[in-house]
């Protein structure tokens, strides 16, 4: 089983190419914080680079920025290439399957609607009275 569920801040800008044949591939990393503090009392956190395909791809391009909270439901890769001088390197990386928009987008002023946005808990209200 190969399954990684994490829950972190977006560390860099969204970064959206596309491949040969037109696929949508955005890679960004997230900041997670460890569950313990260092010996300075404070939390450290892993900068872990995630990696979506296709239309949710897109969706992370366009609604994502620096510092928004999201959730992330995937699974580990190893992947290696060669450096231009010759020199073999492994890459870890998180190949998301789902990726869930866990705060607001921050006002840009510019008549953001945020339609790329989650359910989050607060969106579960009701009106006061029920229609039967």
């Amino acid at each position: 089983m190969n399954r990684i569920v994490l829950v972190g801040r977006l560390a860099q800008e969204p970064e959206l190419r596309y491949t040969q044949t037109g696929i949508a591939v955005t890679k960004f990393a997230i900041a997670v914080n460890r569950p313990f503090l260092n010996q300075q009392g404070q939390r450290e956190a892993d900068f872990i680079d995630i990696v979506v395909w296709r239309n949710q791809a897109e969706n992370c391009a366009n609604y994502l920025s620096k510092g928004r909270l999201v959730g992330v439901d995937g699974r580990l890769q190893i992947r290696s290439y060669e450096t231009a001088d010759g020199q073999r390197r492994r890459v870890a990386e998180v190949v998301a399957d789902r990726v869930e928009f866990l705060d607001r987008a921050k006002d840009t002023g510019e008549g953001s609607d945020d339609t790329g946005r989650q359910q989050t808990e607060d969106d579960n209200s009701f009106p006061d009275e029920v229609p039967f």
